[in-house]
């Protein structure tokens, strides 16, 4: 897939109506040959990825998922890892702390999972953390922000694959002050997640002269945005920042277009979006400013080989849900084969200030004293038509050591 030219692959994709590159073909781009598979005769390697399948967050999860798939293959076409085949056991957590530690047990007890992965909820990740810490297994944290992962709450045996609230923040702050000013007015669901959004937000818009002159809180899984936006129009923002995501996000974004507050200078933008809202909204109705965490405009050997292998698996060009698990996945899956086992212990210390390819420009790390995965952010202005691949619109690409921030708070 290095030697495969961008033209060549969107050529070759139109070819297959956007769809598939198969068999042979897609063997050669991943650098995958008949020798390389071979039979296996050891028990499988087994990854128990826990996400919220039936929450306002379902879509994203449902990509999350696709993303470990992908990667789960490729490394089983080449002889699984440790020459043992891998699978994965999925489970919801429905958004919910109580039933995230009920499935994430089972998967240790009755499963015998060597490794966790997955949740979007804060509350969800740090519950499942401390249960992962108590029974002794690597989980690695694909969709929760919350800084607390890797600040106060952090632990041993918890990576956090995500960029947190804070890195996210300080990247798209200062473009959302260039383009819609400082008078910002916020719109947060009430949940652990959205507050620490909201947090974030406050403090890298007052780092760049920004005051928030109110805020509106919803509940999570809110449909009708309407009131909250006209509450806002009220308080004369020149910037409504939805600290939003899911599904949630996707009704605000198709009211606020509805109401046409673009019409009166009143922009909209947060922390974080990315072509799993875009898709389901629709270009027309897309809007706004956002910090992304990977794009499938991103240009480099590793994310094209990732984009080809979700296109001929689930032909869609990745989200960066996607993205999210199949590069988590990986490193887990290299981890395994660096430490030469599947102890819990021998993973931690692999991945401890170990650097690899994020998929993106710039360089990929866990950093060793609180585990969070520093890696570039992206802030992108979506686009109410197609622009290549994709709703946005890349502005910046802003270096993870830029925004990661101090890392005292956490005590291994």
């Amino acid at each position: 897939m290095s030697e495969m030219s961008r033209r060549r692959f969107l050529q070759l994709s139109i070819m297959t109506g956007g769809a598939l590159l198969v068999g042979d073909a897609l063997n050669q781009i991943l650098a995958i040959t008949p020798k390389t598979r071979r039979a296996y005769a050891a028990d499988p390697i087994k990854i128990g990825i826990l996400d919220p399948l039936s929450s306002p967050y379902k879509t994203s999860s449902i990509h999350d998922v696709h993303g470990a798939n992908v990667a789960v293959d490729l490394f089983n076409r080449k002889g699984g890892v440790l020459g043992r085949p891998v699978v994965i056991l999925e489970a919801d957590d429905a958004s919910n702390p109580e039933t995230a530690v009920k499935v994430a047990t089972k998967f240790i007890k009755e499963d015998r999972v060597d490794a966790l992965m997955g949740t979007f909820n804060g509350d969800c990740a740090l519950a499942v953390g401390a249960l992962a810490k108590r029974e002794d297994k690597l989980f690695m944290v694909t969709g929760a922000h919350l800084p607390e992962l890797t600040g106060a709450g952090c632990n041993s045996h918890t990576f956090v694959f995500m960029p947190n609230a804070g890195m996210l923040s300080n990247a798209v702050a200062p473009h959302l002050v260039k383009a819609s000013g400082t008078r910002w007015f916020m719109v947060t669901t009430g949940t652990l997640d959205g507050k620490a959004a909201a947090q974030a937000m406050a403090a890298a818009g007052r780092a760049h002269g920004a005051e928030v002159v109110g805020e509106a809180l919803m509940p999570f899984g809110s449909t009708d945005f309407t009131a909250a936006f006209m509450t806002a129009k009220d308080n004369r923002p020149s910037l409504i920042v939805l600290n939003l995501y899911g599904w949630d996000l996707i009704h605000a974004l198709k009211a606020y277009g509805k109401l046409e507050l673009a019409k009166d200078k009143i922009g909209v933008g947060g922390m974080i979006s990315g072509e799993q809202i875009g898709r389901p909204l629709g270009y027309a109705n897309n809007a706004g400013i956002w910090g992304l965490i990977w794009d499938p405009k991103i240009d480099t050997d590793g994310s094209r080989r990732f984009i080809q292998g979700v296109i001929e698996k689930y032909n869609h060009t990745p989200t960066s849900r996607c993205y999210l698990g199949y590069a988590a996945m990986t490193q887990i899956l290299e981890a395994m084969q660096r430490a030469g086992t599947t102890d819990t212990a021998a993973l931690i210390k692999a991945l401890e200030g170990h650097e690899f390819d994020g998929l993106k420009a710039g360089r990929s790390m866990f950093r060793a004293s609180d585990h969070q995965h520093v890696q570039d952010v992206l802030v992108g202005e979506a686009f109410g038509k197609e622009l290549g691949l994709g709703h946005y619109k890349i502005l910046a690409t802003v270096p993870g050591e830029a925004v990661a921030g101090p890392t005292g708070l956490c005590k291994l």
